[in-house]
C-alpha cells in the first residue's frame, strides 16, 4: 500500500484550471480532423480512403501481384493492422472485402478465391478461408510507387513507412465511387466508366478551358457495377456534376417474356446499385401478401450467376409498364443515388468539387508524379553514367589499372588522382570481376552508356517542356484506357448503366394499380364518422349509429376511387376510398383522418372525377364554379376553395354538368330566382369560373339566406318532387315569371313547390 500523504505535506498532484467550452473545442476538432483525415472521406488523387490504400500498399509488400499466387485473407489482414492500420482486424477485412465484389466496385482492386459475400447480401467467409491478390486495376494505381512517385510518412508506430497517396494511373475515385460518413460532413460518388473519363481527361488536357457540358459529351453519367438505367434528364445530371450535388434515379432492367397464347411475364435481369436482391424479393412478397400490389400474381427468384426474377401478372390485360410503375413506387426496384462529391482536394482539404474540378485535380497529380518519378530516373541514369565512365577508363587503360592494383597499397587513391575519378568509379572498378575484362563486355558498356546518355537527354527535356509533360500524361491516360476500356476488356469495359426518361403514366393509373380494385359503400353520419362497407348497398335501413347520430349521406365507390369531402368552412379534403375505416362498428371521425377545424362540418361528400364542375355557393347568397380537379388536395390539411366569413358558410356543392345552362336559387323567405349561367348580352351576370375566393352574389336576400339550389337545361324545364314523392315540371314558359338576370331578389315560389323549400 502506499504511504499516505500528512495534513501538512504538500499535495504533488498539480491541479490546473482550464476552460471547459475551449478543451472541448479542441478536442472535438481533433476527433472531427481525425475523422475527416484519416477515415472517412477519400483523396481526390487517387479516390481511396486510408485502410484502402494500406491495404494495397501491404499487398505489394507481400507482392501478390496479379500474375504471382494468393495469399490467405488473414495473412493480408495481419500484415495491415500489425504495421499499419491500428484498428479491428474486421474492420479491415470489410473494406478488403468489398474492393473484391464486382457487385459493389466497378473496377475491383483485389482478386478474391473463396466466398466474398453475394448480392442477397450473404456474408463472406472468414478471413482463414479467403485467399486473395491484387488486380491490374491495383497495379496501376500502385505503379512507380518504388520511384519516388509520392511521399511516406511514417507509420503509426515510425517503425515503418507508408505512401501519403498512390500515383494513380487508374481514374479511381470517379470510376470506382465512393462513401462515407464524416463529423458534420459526408460524401457520396457513385462509379463511372473508366473509358469515358479518360476521355474526357484527355479533352481537358488539350482544352484547359473546358466547362462540364463539354465534359459531359465523354461522360455521360454514371456506371453501376450492377447495370440499371437513369431515368434523370440530362439538365438534372449536368446541373449535379456542376454543383457537385444531386442525385440519380436508377431503375431496374426488365423485360417481358412472351408466354404463348396471350400470356406473359417480366423478367427483372439488372436491378438498382447497393439494393440486396433478397430483401428485394422479400418485400415484394410483403407487399404482395399485403394486397398492395393487385396487379401481382406471384415473384421468383430464378437467378443462378446472372439475376433473374421474374414476375407473374394478374392476368393477361395487365399493363406491364403499369405493373412495374407500380414496384418501381413501393419498391427498391427503383432506388435513389445521392451525388456529394466531397473530397480531400490536394489531401488535405475537405471540399466538394466538381466533374472538372475532380478531373483537373487528378491530372495534375498526374503530372508531379511524371515529374518526380523522371527526376528519380535521371538522377539513377546520373549515378549509372559516372560508374559507365570510370568502366570505360578503366578499359582504356587495362594493364595500368592492373599493375596499380597489383601493386600500390592503397591503388584506390592512386587511381583516383592518375585519371582523376570519383570516389565511386574507382570503387566501382575494385569491385569489377575478373570475367568483366574481356573485349565485348566494353562494347556493351560503350552501348549501355551512349543509351544511357540519349535517354539522359530525353528526360532533361521533358523537365525542361510543359507542353511535353502533358503529353506524356495524356500516352499514360491513352495507356489506361486501351486496358481497361471496352475495346481490349469488353467485360469489365463495357458501359453497364444506360439512360432513359422516365414513362409518363397518368398518377391515377399508377394509384389504381397499387390498389385492389372492390366495390364498396362510403357512408357519412351527421356528426361527421366516416367508414366504408364492403360491396354496392341498396338497403342502408339497418345501419347502426352512435346514440344521438344518424345517416348524412351514403354512396357507391372503388377502393381506387378519391373521396372529396367538402366542409361548411368551404375547404376540400381528399381521402383514398382505400384509407376509409372498415364497415365493423361506426367508423372513425373525420377530424382523425384530416385537420378539420371544430368550427365546421361535413357540407357533402362524393367521388372525385377530375373532369366535372363544381358549383360552389354560400348561405348569403355568393357562388362561383371551380373545377373540380382544382379543388383535390394532397395533404391533411386541405385546400381552401371558398372565402367565407362566420355567420356565412358554404351552403350547396353540387356537380354542374356541361349540358346545363340555368341555376335555379330558392332563399328562406321562399322567393326562387330563375337565370342563365352566362347572358351573351350581360358580360357581368356571368357565374365566373375560379379556383378560389368569394365569388360573386347569385340572389339578394332582405332576410335569411339561400335555402336550395338547382342546375338545369332550360329547353327540359325545371323539376321538382314534392313531400309525397310526386315530380312537378315547369317549362320555360312557365318560368318566365322568375327569369331575370344575377342577383336580384326573385319572385315567390309557384302554386306546388315543396314546402320544405328544397327542390327535392
Amino acid at each position: 500500500m502506499g504511504k499516505e500523504r500528512g495534513p501538512s505535506e504538500p499535495d504533488g498532484d498539480k491541479i490546473e484550471a482550464i476552460d471547459l467550452k475551449k478543451a472541448l473545442e479542441e478536442r472535438y476538432l481533433a476527433y472531427a480532423l481525425s475523422t475527416i483525415m484519416h477515415r472517412a472521406l477519400p483523396d481526390v488523387r487517387d479516390g481511396l480512403k486510408p485502410v484502402h490504400r494500406r491495404i494495397m500498399h501491404a499487398m505489394r509488400l507481400l507482392r501478390l501481384s496479379p500474375d504471382q499466387g494468393f495469399a490467405k485473407c488473414a495473412r493480408i489482414v495481419g500484415e495491415v493492422m500489425g504495421k499499419f492500420h491500428p484498428h479491428g482486424d474486421q474492420s479491415i477485412y470489410d473494406a478488403l472485402v468489398r474492393l473484391a465484389q464486382s457487385f459493389s466496385v466497378r473496377y475491383p482492386l483485389v482478386d478474391g478465391q473463396g466466398n466474398f459475400g453475394n448480392i442477397d447480401g450473404d456474408n463472406p467467409a472468414a478471413m482463414r478461408y479467403t485467399e486473395a491478390r491484387m488486380t491490374e486495376v491495383a497495379t496501376a494505381l500502385l505503379e512507380g510507387i518504388t520511384e519516388d512517385a509520392v511521399d511516406f510518412r511514417p507509420t503509426y508506430n515510425e517503425e515503418d513507412e507508408e505512401p501519403v497517396v498512390l500515383p494513380g494511373a487508374f481514374p479511381n475515385l470517379l470510376a470506382n465511387g465512393s462513401s462515407g460518413i464524416a463529423v458534420g460532413m459526408a460524401t457520396s460518388i457513385p462509379p463511372h466508366n473508366a473509358a469515358e473519363l479518360c476521355d474526357a481527361a484527355l479533352y481537358l488536357i488539350e482544352h484547359p478551358q473546358a466547362g462540364v457540358p463539354e465534359l459531359m459529351t465523354f461522360v455521360q453519367g454514371p456506371d453501376f457495377p450492377t447495370g440499371g438505367i437513369v431515368v434523370d434528364s440530362r439538365d438534372s445530371i449536368l446541373e449535379s456534376y456542376e454543383t457537385g450535388r444531386g442525385g440519380f434515379r436508377v431503375r431496374a432492367r426488365y423485360s417481358v417474356e412472351d408466354q404463348g397464347r396471350g400470356t406473359w411475364q417480366v423478367v427483372v435481369t439488372e436491378i438498382p446499385y447497393q439494393v440486396q436482391k433478397a430483401k428485394l424479393v422479400e418485400k415484394i412478397a410483403e407487399l404482395l401478401l399485403a394486397r398492395k400490389l393487385p396487379l401481382l400474381e406471384d415473384v421468383r427468384d430464378e437467378s443462378a450467376e446472372d439475376i433473374r426474377l421474374v414476375l407473374v401478372p394478374k392476368s393477361r390485360s395487365v399493363d406491364p409498364s403499369l405493373l412495374m410503375e407500380s414496384l418501381f413506387k413501393l419498391t427498391d426496384l427503383e432506388s435513389r443515388f445521392p451525388l456529394n462529391m466531397n473530397v480531400l482536394s490536394r489531401g488535405r482539404v475537405p471540399n466538394v468539387l466538381s466533374l472538372k474540378a475532380v478531373l483537373q485535380e487528378w491530372l495534375e497529380h498526374r503530372k508531379e508524379v511524371l515529374v518526380r518519378r523522371s527526376r528519380h530516373r535521371l538522377g539513377e541514369i546520373e549515378k549509372r553514367l559516372e560508374i559507365l565512365g570510370g568502366y570505360l577508363i578503366a578499359y582504356l587503360n587495362i594493364d595500368e589499372v592492373i599493375r596499380i592494383i597489383r601493386e600500390e597499397d592503397e591503388p584506390k587513391k592512386v587511381m583516383m588522382a592518375r585519371w582523376d575519378l570519383t570516389d565511386v568509379q574507382a570503387e566501382a572498378i575494385l569491385n569489377m570481376r575478373l570475367r568483366a575484362l574481356r573485349k565485348l563486355e566494353e562494347f556493351e558498356i560503350r552501348k549501355e552508356f551512349d543509351g544511357l546518355t540519349k535517354e539522359k537527354q530525353q528526360i532533361e527535356s521533358l523537365l525542361a517542356s510543359d507542353a511535353k509533360q502533358w503529353q506524356t500524361v495524356g500516352w499514360q491516360i491513352q495507356k489506361a484506357r486501351r486496358d481497361f476500356g471496352p475495346e481490349q476488356n469488353p467485360q469489365l469495359g463495357r458501359r453497364r448503366t444506360t439512360f432513359a426518361e422516365a414513362p409518363d403514366h397518368d398518377l391515377t393509373d399508377i394509384h389504381h394499380a397499387m390498389i385492389e380494385k372492390e366495390p364498396i359503400t362510403v357512408v357519412v353520419s351527421n356528426k361527421g364518422w366516416l367508414r366504408a362497407l364492403k360491396g354496392h348497398l341498396s338497403d342502408l335501413s339497418t345501419l347502426a349509429f352512435k346514440e344521438g347520430d344518424g345517416l348524412k349521406l351514403a354512396f357507391p365507390a372503388q377502393t381506387t376511387d378519391r373521396i372529396l369531402i367538402c366542409t361548411t368552412g368551404g375547404k376540400f379534403y381528399t381521402i383514398g376510398a382505400d384509407r376509409l375505416p372498415g364497415g365493423r362498428g361506426h367508423g372513425e371521425p373525420i377530424r382523425i383522418i384530416v385537420d378539420m377545424e371544430n368550427d365546421q362540418d361535413i357540407l357533402t361528400a362524393f367521388v372525385h372525377d377530375p373532369a366535372r364542375k363544381l358549383l360552389l355557393v354560400s348561405h348569403q347568397g355568393h357562388g362561383f364554379i371551380v373545377p373540380e380537379g382544382e379543388v383535390a388536395a394532397n395533404t391533411r390539411k386541405g385546400k381552401q376553395v371558398m372565402n367565407v366569413k362566420a355567420p356565412d358558410e358554404t351552403h350547396i356543392c353540387v356537380a354542374v354538368p356541361d349540358a346545363h345552362d340555368h341555376i335555379a336559387l330558392v332563399g328562406d323567405n321562399r322567393k326562387m330566382l330563375v337565370f342563365p349561367f352566362r347572358d351573351d348580352r350581360r358580360a357581368d351576370d356571368r357565374i365566373p369560373e375560379m379556383t378560389r375566393g368569394k365569388g360573386v352574389r347569385l340572389q339578394r336576400y332582405k332576410d335569411g339566406g339561400l335555402l336550395d339550389a338547382k342546375t338545369f337545361v332550360l329547353a327540359d324545364g325545371l323539376t321538382w318532387q314534392d313531400s309525397s314523392g310526386r315530380t312537378f315540371t315547369r317549362t320555360a314558359d312557365d318560368l318566365a315569371e322568375w327569369r331575370s338576370v344575377r342577383a336580384t331578389a326573385g319572385r315567390m315560389v309557384p302554386k306546388g313547390f315543396p314546402r320544405s323549400g328544397k327542390f327535392g
